[in-house]
């Protein structure tokens, strides 16, 4: 009997593993495709971020009243712009002895304050700008303090011969007490309308060299505070409405704050603003909708 070549036996069997191969292969294949793997991967549709964009509805215009019986200096006023979408912020002192006809009749700010309190005070300055004062807000001795507290005091250039400061005119580092005294002093050289002065450019200084970063992070905390501690009509619903811009305002903002010297003539112990100066201020800090 003939003997078969090795050959013969070979070709069967390399047939065998191929099909072995091509049948595990076939059903792993299924397999993978079944399960899904291989499938070029559906790209999930990313969830939208909640991100309030500042606007020019984020406006508002706020009276500050400072109120210290306590002391010899008649109240203090000051009218505060904020533009959170530019990230400006615009303190304009008020001297006390500001006069103007109002409902028909020739006052000061001073004497429409003592008469009818924060509303007669909102209106007088209402009729002076020709703008609508959104809130006002009432501070104290306390309320200061707090308010100064949070924002870590300021290094000022004090107006030489200020009582109890260095004599030069040099800067130096003001506290909360420092701050309140140089407000409220009644000696200034150059009466309320240095006093006013110095009232928004002191408060301009303070906002500028403050961290706005950390006045962002704490800015519940430091609302809540200050708003217990004063007379507003500034509301929780008010703060809801522009917390977001005004901390994005703080925390993305360089040299955010400035002031403005009011401008006009002073007659006999009265001061009547100039309205040039007042349409300048309206056009560029109130009409930004319309640019």
């Amino acid at each position: 009997m003939a003997k078969k070549k090795a050959g013969s036996y070979a070709i069967p069997y390399l047939i065998t593993i191929f099909l072995g191969l091509l049948i595990v292969g076939g059903a792993a294949y299924f397999i993978y495709n079944h399960l899904g793997y291989g499938k070029p991967k559906e790209l999930t549709t990313p969830t939208p971020r909640n991100v309030q964009i500042s606007t020019y509805d984020d406006n508002h215009t706020v009276l500050f009243v400072l109120e210290e019986p306590d002391t010899k200096s008649p109240y203090s006023f000051m009218l505060m712009r904020s533009i959170p979408k530019d990230k400006r912020l615009l303190f304009i002192g008020i001297p006390t002895t500001t006069i103007a006809v109002v409902d028909g009749q020739q006052k000061s700010i001073q004497g429409a304050y003592e008469t009818g309190g924060m509303t007669s005070a909102v209106s007088f300055t209402e009729q002076v700008f020709g703008v609508t004062i959104d809130r006002y807000m009432k501070l104290k001795s306390d309320s200061l303090i707090k308010l100064c507290d949070i924002f870590g005091g300021v290094t000022y250039a004090v107006p030489a011969d200020t009582v109890g400061f260095n004599s030069d005119g040099s800067e130096q580092y003001l506290n909360a007490e420092q701050i309140e005294k140089l407000a409220t002093y009644p000696m200034y050289p150059d009466g309320e309308i240095q006093r006013a002065y110095t009232i928004s450019s002191i408060t301009a200084h303070m906002i500028n060299q403050t961290d706005g970063a950390r006045i962002a992070d704490n800015f519940d905390n430091s609302f809540s505070s200050v708003i217990n501690m004063t007379e507003s009509n500034i509301t929780a619903v008010d703060y809801r409405e522009h917390k977001v811009a005004i901390k994005n305002m703080f925390e993305r903002g360089s040299s955010i704050a400035s002031f403005l010297v009011m401008d006009g003539t002073d007659s006999d112990g009265d001061f009547i603003p100039s309205q040039s100066f007042i349409n300048n201020v309206v056009d560029t800090y109130f009409n930004q909708e319309s640019k």
